[in-house]
């Protein structure tokens, strides 16, 4: 049986250079929940490629009917987010950072 709760803490650059490893790790987190939390404070840089690897992440919980948040977002997260329209998307609440 999936546990009730899984959290895993992204960090560092979520690039074209990291993300088939992971689309892996977040695709087999989700897989062992109902739910995922995915802390995101640690990212230092986000692009297209991490950005799919969430968005992905997101369609997939949908599908399976499992909960993906997205929880600690940091600054580049926040940027990306917002210049791409993406906040509504993901649906988690962001905190804008002074």
């Amino acid at each position: 049986m999936a546990d009730e709760i899984t959290r895993i803490a992204l960090d560092g650059e979520l690039t074209i250079y990291r993300a088939a490893d992971l689309k892996v790790s977040v695709l087999e987190a989700l897989r062992k929940a109902r739910l995922l939390e995915i802390d995101l404070s640690g990212v230092t840089e986000l692009d297209t490629a991490g950005l799919q690897v969430l968005m992905l992440a997101k369609q997939v919980a949908a599908a399976e009917q499992r909960t993906l948040r997205l929880v600690q977002h940091s600054p580049a997260v926040v940027e990306i987010f917002e210049m791409l329209d993406l906040v509504a998307f993901f649906g988690d609440a962001v905190l804008i950072h002074a």
